[in-house]
């Protein structure tokens, strides 16, 4: 039976139910072992991390015993999908990673493409340099040459 009273705003209000008829000092039946015993024993830690505690079924109702099952299908999938994320996670920092190198590696490739395409610029430039000084010495000779026969 549910009772209503006023209770002044600053007092604190707990409100307590029980599925069965057990008195309130009974120690309570949500353990793990006992609340989830089809579930693995690292769901259920995982859940009493998440302080997801619920309450056992009630065996003389099968309403109470479907509500349970599905409890823990929804526990279970609760924590494949945790896991599945986990491991997305650590998949993603892989690809980051692998991302971080492909990119360094990239720059590098067109740093040095650059590198390569100023030395060759750079060649180009002290090869005709080269020619037009061959040139040139060609025709001091000549000149030289020149002189010397007519003196």
């Amino acid at each position: 039976m549910i009772t209503t009273a006023r209770v002044p705003a600053d007092k604190p209000i707990r409100i307590a139910f029980s599925l069965n008829d057990s008195p309130d000092d009974a120690p309570p039946e949500n353990a793990f072992p006992l609340a989830f015993p089809d579930l693995e024993k690292q769901l259920q830690v995982t859940l009493a991390l998440f302080n997801i505690q619920p309450l056992p079924p009630c065996h003389d109702s099968k309403e109470s015993m479907q509500v349970f099952k599905q409890h823990c299908q929804i526990a279970e999938e609760y924590y494949e999908v945790k896991k599945e994320i986990a491991l997305l996670e650590e998949r993603k920092k892989e690809l980051i990673t692998r991302l971080d190198q492909v990119e360094k590696e990239s720059m590098d490739a067109a740093q040095l493409t650059k590198e390569y395409a100023d030395l060759t610029e750079e060649n180009r430039t002290l090869r005709l340099a080269q020619t037009q000084c061959v040139e040139q010495l060609e025709k001091l000779r000549i000149q030289y040459q020149k002189r010397q026969g007519s003196s």
